[in-house]
C-alpha cells in the first residue's frame, strides 16, 4: 500500500492507496478533525461509533477497516479508516458546515483517479516525483514502472473476465506471489519490516523483474485459455508465479544469492530484522 497525505481546508488527511485492490482508504479521524475541529477527535469518533445507528441496522463501525498510519510521534499506530464512500455516509453522521465541501472533495478525488486510469500518464508523472524524492535511482524507477504496466495489464484481464476488485485481486495476487517467491505477500512484508507500505515499492530490482516476470506469465496463460471466473483464474496464477519460481530458481543455483530479501528502503531505524516475525 502507499501513503499518500492529502488536504482538506488546510488539515492534513492522511490516506492510503491499495494498488493490489485499487482502493483508497481514508482516515476517519481526520476527517472527523477537519468537520469538527474537535480539540480530541479520536475521542469525538468513539463516542459517534457507539451512538449513531442507521435505519437499515448498520453500525458506524462496518464501514471502517484498521490500517497502520504513521502518527504525529512518527510511529506507526492502527487507525480506522474508510473508503470514500463509507466516508460520505459517515459525513452526514456529523452535524457541521463542512460537510457538503468535504463531499465535494470527496468527488474530487474520485475524478483524479478516474483521470489517472483515463491517462495513466498521469499516475506515473506523481509516482517517478515521489520515488525520486525518495532517493530510488533511475534504473529501479524505471524497472518499478514497467512492473506497474505488467500488473495493470494483468488486473484489466482480470476486470473483463469475472475477477471482482478487491479480495479476490489480493487472493490471485497472493497465489502468484506465494509460488513464485516462497512466501506470501504478507510473509515477505514482515520480512522487510513493512506494516501498511506497499511493498514493491521496497523491493528489490531483481524483485520487481520476478515479480513482474510471474503477473506477465499468469495474463498470457490465463489469455490463452480465456480463464474466466476465480477457479480458472486460480490455476493461470500457480501455472504464471510457477515459470517465475523456475527461473528465480536457475538464478540463486548460479549466484548463491536468494532473490527474495529482507531488504528493504525503509530508514534503518524502523527495520526489522529479515525473517523475524511481526
Amino acid at each position: 500500500m502507499k501513503i499518500l497525505p492529502t488536504e482538506f481546508d488546510g488539515k492534513s488527511i492522511r490516506r492510503v492507496y491499495d494498488e493490489d485492490t485499487e482502493t483508497w482508504w481514508f482516515s476517519v479521524i481526520d476527517v472527523v478533525q477537519a468537520l469538527t475541529d474537535s480539540e480530541n477527535a479520536r475521542d469525538y469518533w468513539f463516542k459517534m461509533k457507539l451512538r449513531v445507528k442507521f435505519e437499515d441496522g448498520a453500525e458506524l463501525s462496518t464501514f471502517c477497516r484498521q490500517l497502520k498510519l504513521p502518527a504525529a510521534d512518527g510511529k506507526q499506530r492502527l487507525t480506522d479508516v474508510a473508503t470514500a464512500e463509507s466516508l460520505l455516509r459517515i459525513v452526514q453522521s456529523i452535524p457541521s458546515p463542512k460537510a457538503e465541501p468535504i463531499k465535494l472533495w470527496l468527488a474530487k478525488v474520485g475524478y483524479e483517479r478516474m483521470q489517472e486510469m483515463a491517462d495513466p500518464a498521469l499516475s506515473l508523472d506523481r509516482a517517478r516525483q515521489t520515488w525520486q524524492q525518495h532517493g530510488r535511482s533511475d534504473k529501479w524507477i524505471q524497472q518499478r514502472m514497467t512492473g506497474q504496466e505488467t500488473r495493470n495489464k494483468l488486473t484489466d484481464y482480470w476486470s473483463g473476465h469475472d475477477i471482482k476488485k478487491g479480495s479476490e485481486f489480493a487472493i490471485l495476487t497472493n497465489i502468484i506471489h506465494q509460488e513464485w517467491a516462497g512466501v506470501s505477500v504478507a510473509e515477505h512484508k514482515g520480512m522487510k519490516g513493512l506494516s501498511s507500505h506497499n511493498l514493491r515499492d521496497h523491493m528489490s530490482e531483481a524483485e520487481l523483474i520476478f515479480t513482474a516476470l510471474a503477473e506477465l506469465s499468469t495474463r498470457q496463460i490465463a489469455q490463452s485459455v480465456e480463464a474466466t471466473g476465480m477457479a480458472e483464474n486460480k490455476t493461470a496464477a500457480k501455472a504464471g508465479g510457477r515459470i517465475a519460481r523456475q527461473a528465480r530458481n536457475q538464478l540463486e543455483s548460479q549466484t548463491g544469492k536468494s532473490v527474495v530479501s529482507g531488504e528493504s528502503f525503509l530508514p534503518n531505524a524502523t527495520k526489522k530484522i529479515a525473517g523475524s516475525a511481526d
